[in-house]
């Protein structure tokens, strides 16, 4: 949810110098508001609703036309304004050091201005799942990322910054995980409401197992207190807050695959667990999943009707015009709930209509960040996923 920031108004005591101090709280009262609350939301005055669709039948358009390129990453309100993170591909195979993290920001979940992308030159690596998380301690916001300097040698790295669209300055490259030796893989953050912060990941040579880690204070390293394994050949997990149930979600490996990926719900009581496992929201009696996409996030997104859940998937080779950039990403409306607490299975919905709380305007913007491509001095031929060709920028040798 979003980051609010109050000013205190107590009312001072009645004597000479609380007098004056009530004097001077009067004057500068207004100046304090204005400086402190950044939104309709923080002053308490009633947050503005709009109605707007969702469509999941094209690529989405930023504000300038261009395709939104960011998948694999999440979505969060942050001080009054969505955002929208996620790992740009381009006209790549998505195995090349020229991937990207960018970030988007809007109003109202439908008008997209491109930020620029997330990290200062890092170096030399396949980088892959962009998760940012807002820490109320430190005032930073803290970029949690999978990465390779080598295929598959997966490392976690995090990266900081003042602002939600950075750019972010890397704090460590590899991030000493419980699990760091056997090669982290997908991972993502949450944030409980004491400001506590956890990372659910996979770790690739324990047959892709899905563990939960409680990470430090700062958010910028782990404790070493791990939950035992949720679930083997996994990967892109997400967990999610509803009254008092955790919910992690995640499904087997799938290699940018085309036909999708699962959404297995687990529950338990605690972030760290015990977890339950509950049905898979994503697969039909048959087995095949509903949605052809591979879950990337659940957004917890603030509505007319309260905090709203969206599953949010990549649908992987879907693209109309041969670019994996343009690769649509599904996002589903609100999930719904049986009065256990069990999730209902998914709908797929060509679109939808919600009122979601109105943002607020960019206000005034740093100059977009964007490092220059590079010749990547080893790039792989063979697509890892579909085994096809690619030339020496690792583009598929069919692509136009």
């Amino acid at each position: 949810m979003s980051k609010q920031r109050f000013c205190r108004t107590d009312t001072p005591s009645s004597s000479p110098a609380a007098a004056l101090s009530r004097s001077a709280i009067s004057l500068l009262l207004p100046l304090l508001l204005a400086l402190c609350l950044p939104s309709a939301m923080s002053l308490g005055q009633p947050p503005k609703f709009r109605s707007v669709t969702i469509q999941n039948t094209a690529p989405r358009l930023d504000v300038e036309g261009n395709v939104i390129d960011a998948h694999d990453g999440c979505l969060h309100f942050y001080a009054g304004r969505y955002y929208l993170y996620g790992t740009a591909y381009g006209k790549t195979a998505g195995y090349t050091i020229n991937n990207r993290f960018r970030v988007y920001s809007s109003a109202d979940l439908e008008h997209w201005t491109f930020e620029g992308e997330l990290m200062k030159a890092p170096q030399d690596g396949v980088y892959y799942r962009p998760y940012v998380a807002y820490n109320e301690r430190t005032h930073k916001y803290v970029l949690w990322y999978n990465w390779y300097p080598k295929l598959w040698n997966g490392q976690v790295g995090v990266a900081t910054s003042d602002t939600p669209v950075g750019p972010f300055t890397i704090v460590s490259t590899h991030v000493e995980l419980s699990q760091a030796k056997d090669h982290p893989g997908d991972g993502s953050l949450f944030v409980d409401d004491d400001n506590t912060a956890y990372f659910i990941y996979t770790t690739i040579d324990q047959h892709h197992s899905i563990r939960v880690e409680r990470l430090a204070p700062d958010f910028l390293s782990s404790t070493g207190e791990v939950s035992g394994v949720l679930g083997v050949g996994c990967e892109a997990p997400s967990i999610f807050r509803r009254g008092s149930s955790y919910y992690a979600l995640f499904d087997t490996t799938c290699c940018f695959c085309t036909e999708g990926s699962g959404a297995r719900v687990l529950v338990a009581s605690n972030p760290m667990g015990p977890y339950r496992q509950l049905a898979n929201i994503n697969r039909n009696a048959a087995g095949k999943p509903t949605i052809n996409a591979q879950q990337t996030f659940v957004a917890t997104i603030p509505t007319a009707d309260g905090p709203a859940y969206l599953w949010m998937g990549d649908e992987w080779n879907s693209r109309p015009d041969g670019v994996k950039g343009h690769d649509l990403q599904y996002w589903g409306p609100p999930l719904r709930f049986a009065a256990d607490g069990s999730i209902l299975p998914l709908e797929k919905t060509r679109s939808w209509t919600v009122k979601v709380a109105l943002g607020g305007s960019r206000g005034s913007s740093s100059v977009r960040y964007i490092w220059p491509q590079k010749v990547d001095p080893n790039p792989i031929r063979t697509d890892a996923c579909l085994g096809t060709p690619l030339n020496e920028r690792g583009e598929p040798v069919s692509a136009k």
